[in-house]
């Protein structure tokens, strides 16, 4: 049985979606399909039942994922004690964090990984927050640098980082000094869509009474901030957003003193947290 195919079988046997399982595993929808038939000709049985809208394991299927799991499980057990023989971690990590978190804290996690791990491949992608769990369970990547919340999955293990306050942005020229000074009723806001944010300063306005006039809902602080600095309203924004923005000349912080701040931290699914390379990488 071909090991490659089994890696496809097992993705797509999580994401139930062949089209983020051909993107993740770099191959092309067709040839993914070809893999799975491949497999199925081997067994004698069909292993996803399809239609047009959904996708689901077949009985036959769910035995397979038990097997392949098994034997992911012994192969990473295997590469560990080949590794520790050799003492030289190989391998490959996949990483996802927004374009914030890869200048503010990212740097220094690698920079230490790499002076003990120079075999480990890296590959990094970035995005939306919101993205950031979502990405580890689907088996897009193997770690995301994430923003806990009330409700975070249970099958991923988290690794705290550090703590980050929000702020209240406003155009650098606005009168305000501090955020007492706001005129709710006067000035333009602009809200997160999604993502973490979206939860924490909904719930501190509804807290403080506040009914804001929304100028717009954007998805991402950074082009939340980028509408602050173009004079469009005011806006509150993680505080390491600001620091690490090319534009922070362009706007005026107000600390918030009772605003939840975020839990940024390391996460990947529980049942990969001890195979070697994300084990060492969470060490670090």
């Amino acid at each position: 049985m071909d090991f490659k195919l089994i890696q496809q079988f097992r993705h797509l046997a999580q994401t139930l979606h062949f089209g983020k399982t051909a993107e993740a595993m770099y191959v092309s929808p067709s040839t993914l399909s070809r893999s799975i038939q491949r497999l199925e000709e081997e067994l004698g049985a069909s292993l996803f039942l399809r239609d047009n809208r959904k996708v689901k394991l077949t009985p036959v299927g769910e035995k397979l994922l038990q097997f392949s799991d098994k034997l992911h499980q012994d192969w990473q057990v295997l590469m560990s004690d080949i590794q520790e023989h050799n003492e030289v971690l190989k391998g490959e990590l996949g990483l996802f964090c927004t374009v914030t978190a890869s200048m503010s804290h990212l740097p220094a996690l690698l920079s230490s990984f790499k002076e003990n791990y120079p075999e480990v491949e890296i590959k990094l992608a970035t995005g939306n927050p919101g993205e950031s769990a979502q990405k580890v369970l689907e088996g897009q990547t193997d770690v995301s640098i994430v923003i806990a919340t009330p409700n975070f999955p249970e099958e991923l293990h988290f690794q705290h980082l550090d703590t980050v306050p929000l702020v209240l942005v406003t155009p650098k020229h606005s009168n305000y000094s501090a955020i007492e000074e706001i005129e709710w009723h006067n000035i333009h806001m602009i809200l997160p869509d999604s993502g973490p944010s979206k939860r924490i300063v909904h719930h501190w306005l509804a807290e403080k009474g506040i009914r804001p006039k929304v100028y717009a809902s954007v998805g991402g602080n950074e082009a939340i901030l980028s509408m602050v600095a173009l004079g469009c309203g005011i806006a509150i924004v993680p505080e390491i957003v600001v620091q690490h923005a090319t534009i922070k000349e362009q706007v005026k912080i107000l600390p918030i003193a009772d605003i939840e701040a975020y839990r940024l931290g390391l996460c990947c699914l529980k049942k990969r947290r001890d195979e070697p390379v994300i084990k060492a990488f969470l060490k670090h």
